[in-house]
Protein backbone atom coordinates (compact mmCIF):
# COMPACT_ATOMS: atom_id res chain seq x y z
CA UNK A 1 0.00 0.00 0.00
CA UNK A 2 2.93 2.15 1.04
CA UNK A 3 4.41 1.36 -2.52
CA UNK A 4 1.13 2.53 -4.26
CA UNK A 5 1.23 5.92 -2.69
CA UNK A 6 4.37 6.79 -3.41
CA UNK A 7 4.49 5.84 -6.77
CA UNK A 8 1.08 8.37 -6.93
CA UNK A 9 2.75 11.32 -5.53
CA UNK A 10 6.19 10.58 -7.83
CA UNK A 11 3.85 10.35 -10.66
CA UNK A 12 2.20 13.46 -9.54
CA UNK A 13 5.44 15.80 -8.99
CA UNK A 14 6.25 16.53 -12.83
CA UNK A 15 2.82 17.57 -13.35
CA UNK A 16 3.03 19.82 -9.90
CA UNK A 17 6.50 21.19 -11.35
CA UNK A 18 5.12 22.45 -14.32
CA UNK A 19 2.28 24.35 -12.26
CA UNK A 20 2.80 28.17 -13.88
CA UNK A 21 2.99 30.67 -10.73
CA UNK A 22 2.38 34.10 -11.37
CA UNK A 23 2.89 37.20 -8.70
CA UNK A 24 0.93 39.92 -9.09
CA UNK A 25 2.74 43.20 -7.16
CA UNK A 26 0.76 45.78 -6.94
CA UNK A 27 -1.19 48.61 -4.77
CA UNK A 28 -5.16 49.37 -4.17
CA UNK A 29 -6.24 48.52 -7.98
CA UNK A 30 -4.96 45.27 -7.65
CA UNK A 31 -5.95 44.37 -4.21
CA UNK A 32 -9.46 45.36 -4.96
CA UNK A 33 -10.16 48.25 -2.75
CA UNK A 34 -13.68 48.56 -2.07
CA UNK A 35 -14.87 46.38 -3.85
CA UNK A 36 -15.24 42.25 -3.55
CA UNK A 37 -11.95 40.46 -3.93
CA UNK A 38 -13.44 37.80 -5.61
CA UNK A 39 -14.69 40.59 -8.53
CA UNK A 40 -11.11 42.00 -8.63
CA UNK A 41 -9.16 41.77 -12.00
CA UNK A 42 -6.89 39.64 -10.89
CA UNK A 43 -9.42 36.93 -9.58
CA UNK A 44 -10.83 37.13 -12.96
CA UNK A 45 -7.57 36.73 -14.76
CA UNK A 46 -7.17 33.35 -12.66
CA UNK A 47 -10.89 32.72 -14.10
CA UNK A 48 -9.93 32.94 -17.27
CA UNK A 49 -6.39 30.46 -16.82
CA UNK A 50 -9.22 27.87 -14.77
CA UNK A 51 -11.52 27.98 -17.74
CA UNK A 52 -8.77 26.87 -20.56
CA UNK A 53 -7.96 24.18 -18.20
CA UNK A 54 -4.60 25.78 -17.22
CA UNK A 55 -1.93 24.97 -14.73
CA UNK A 56 -1.16 28.51 -13.53
CA UNK A 57 -1.55 30.09 -10.60
CA UNK A 58 -2.01 33.55 -9.48
CA UNK A 59 -1.09 35.01 -6.43
CA UNK A 60 -2.39 38.39 -5.74
CA UNK A 61 0.36 39.78 -3.68
CA UNK A 62 -1.06 43.61 -3.53
CA UNK A 63 -1.31 45.96 -0.73
CA UNK A 64 -3.75 48.93 -0.96
CA UNK A 65 -1.68 52.09 -0.62
CA UNK A 66 1.79 50.40 -1.16
CA UNK A 67 4.70 52.20 -3.09
CA UNK A 68 7.14 50.98 -5.45
CA UNK A 69 9.74 51.47 -2.36
CA UNK A 70 6.71 49.39 -0.03
CA UNK A 71 6.87 46.31 -3.35
CA UNK A 72 10.61 46.19 -3.10
CA UNK A 73 10.82 45.93 0.27
CA UNK A 74 8.36 42.77 0.19
CA UNK A 75 9.61 41.11 -3.11
CA UNK A 76 12.33 38.86 -2.17
CA UNK A 77 10.45 36.41 0.56
CA UNK A 78 7.96 36.55 -2.34
CA UNK A 79 9.95 35.05 -4.78
CA UNK A 80 11.45 32.63 -2.92
CA UNK A 81 8.02 31.85 -1.45
CA UNK A 82 6.10 30.97 -4.69
CA UNK A 83 9.44 31.13 -7.22
CA UNK A 84 7.42 32.90 -10.32
CA UNK A 85 7.23 31.79 -13.70
CA UNK A 86 6.01 35.60 -13.91
CA UNK A 87 5.88 38.87 -11.98
CA UNK A 88 2.84 41.27 -12.80
CA UNK A 89 4.30 44.82 -11.65
CA UNK A 90 1.59 47.50 -10.72
CA UNK A 91 2.79 50.23 -8.66
CA UNK A 92 3.90 53.62 -8.78
CA UNK A 93 0.64 55.16 -8.58
CA UNK A 94 0.64 56.41 -5.26
CA UNK A 95 4.72 57.28 -4.91
CA UNK A 96 2.88 59.46 -8.15
CA UNK A 97 -0.04 60.91 -5.93
CA UNK A 98 1.86 61.42 -2.91
CA UNK A 99 4.52 63.50 -5.20
CA UNK A 100 7.23 61.41 -4.55
CA UNK A 101 10.45 61.68 -6.74
CA UNK A 102 9.98 60.16 -10.36
CA UNK A 103 13.41 59.05 -10.63
CA UNK A 104 13.27 57.52 -7.07
CA UNK A 105 10.20 55.55 -8.37
CA UNK A 106 12.18 54.41 -11.64
CA UNK A 107 15.23 53.11 -9.47
CA UNK A 108 12.92 50.82 -7.46
CA UNK A 109 10.95 49.51 -10.56
CA UNK A 110 14.43 48.88 -12.20
CA UNK A 111 15.18 47.06 -8.90
CA UNK A 112 12.05 45.20 -8.67
CA UNK A 113 12.54 43.78 -12.74
CA UNK A 114 16.08 42.94 -12.08
CA UNK A 115 15.78 41.02 -8.71
CA UNK A 116 12.34 39.14 -10.46
CA UNK A 117 14.57 38.04 -13.71
CA UNK A 118 17.73 37.00 -11.30
CA UNK A 119 14.84 34.67 -9.59
CA UNK A 120 14.20 33.54 -13.05
CA UNK A 121 11.08 35.01 -13.37
CA UNK A 122 9.73 37.01 -16.58
CA UNK A 123 8.37 40.51 -15.80
CA UNK A 124 5.67 42.75 -16.80
CA UNK A 125 4.98 46.25 -16.21
CA UNK A 126 1.52 47.40 -15.87
CA UNK A 127 1.37 51.16 -16.49
CA UNK A 128 -0.73 53.71 -14.52
CA UNK A 129 -1.46 57.30 -14.43
CA UNK A 130 -2.03 59.76 -11.68
CA UNK A 131 -5.25 63.00 -12.23
CA UNK A 132 -4.51 65.93 -14.11
CA UNK A 133 -4.40 68.19 -11.21
CA UNK A 134 -0.69 67.18 -10.64
CA UNK A 135 0.64 69.03 -14.07
CA UNK A 136 1.43 68.47 -17.07
CA UNK A 137 5.32 68.27 -16.39
CA UNK A 138 5.12 65.71 -13.60
CA UNK A 139 2.38 63.77 -15.23
CA UNK A 140 4.64 63.43 -18.43
CA UNK A 141 8.02 62.40 -15.66
CA UNK A 142 6.05 60.25 -14.19
CA UNK A 143 3.84 57.76 -16.90
CA UNK A 144 6.96 57.79 -19.18
CA UNK A 145 8.56 55.95 -16.81
CA UNK A 146 7.08 53.11 -17.73
CA UNK A 147 7.81 52.94 -21.40
CA UNK A 148 11.35 53.98 -20.51
CA UNK A 149 11.97 50.83 -18.19
CA UNK A 150 10.41 48.49 -20.69
CA UNK A 151 12.51 50.34 -23.54
CA UNK A 152 15.82 49.43 -21.32
CA UNK A 153 14.93 46.82 -19.27
CA UNK A 154 13.55 44.47 -22.33
CA UNK A 155 10.37 43.88 -21.00
CA UNK A 156 6.68 44.08 -21.89
CA UNK A 157 4.84 46.69 -20.85
CA UNK A 158 0.69 47.01 -20.41
CA UNK A 159 -0.35 51.12 -21.03
CA UNK A 160 -2.08 53.03 -18.83
CA UNK A 161 -4.33 49.81 -17.42
CA UNK A 162 -7.43 51.68 -16.53
CA UNK A 163 -7.67 53.58 -20.05
CA UNK A 164 -10.99 52.14 -20.58
CA UNK A 165 -12.23 52.22 -17.33
CA UNK A 166 -10.92 55.71 -15.71
CA UNK A 167 -13.06 58.23 -17.76
CA UNK A 168 -16.16 56.14 -17.58
CA UNK A 169 -17.95 57.89 -14.34
CA UNK A 170 -20.56 54.14 -14.20
CA UNK A 171 -17.28 51.87 -13.76
CA UNK A 172 -15.15 54.00 -11.11
CA UNK A 173 -15.36 54.55 -7.40
CA UNK A 174 -16.90 57.70 -6.22
CA UNK A 175 -13.34 58.94 -5.03
CA UNK A 176 -12.49 59.07 -8.88
CA UNK A 177 -9.24 56.49 -8.55
CA UNK A 178 -10.65 53.11 -8.26
CA UNK A 179 -12.83 51.00 -10.44
CA UNK A 180 -15.78 49.47 -9.16
CA UNK A 181 -16.60 45.75 -9.73
CA UNK A 182 -18.06 46.93 -13.41
CA UNK A 183 -14.81 47.96 -14.63
CA UNK A 184 -12.68 44.93 -13.63
CA UNK A 185 -13.52 42.76 -16.22
CA UNK A 186 -11.87 45.25 -19.02
CA UNK A 187 -8.86 45.49 -16.57
CA UNK A 188 -8.49 41.68 -16.71
CA UNK A 189 -9.64 41.74 -20.85
CA UNK A 190 -6.31 44.19 -21.78
CA UNK A 191 -4.27 42.80 -19.21
CA UNK A 192 -4.94 39.25 -20.59
CA UNK A 193 -4.61 40.48 -23.91
CA UNK A 194 -0.99 40.89 -23.01
CA UNK A 195 -0.17 38.61 -21.05
CA UNK A 196 -1.80 35.31 -23.00
CA UNK A 197 0.14 35.76 -26.01
CA UNK A 198 3.59 35.60 -24.09
CA UNK A 199 2.37 32.55 -22.31
CA UNK A 200 1.40 30.68 -25.22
Amino acid sequence: MYSLVLAVILGLLPMAAMAKSIVVLGDSITAGYGIDVNAGWVNLLQQKFKALPSDVVIHNESISGDTTAGGLARLDPLLSRHKPAWVLVELGANDGLRGLSPQEMKNNLTEIVKRSQKAGANVMLLGMKIPPNYGKRYIDLFYNIYPQLAEELKVPLVPFILEDVALKPEMMQADGLHPNALGQPLIAEKVWGYLWPLLK
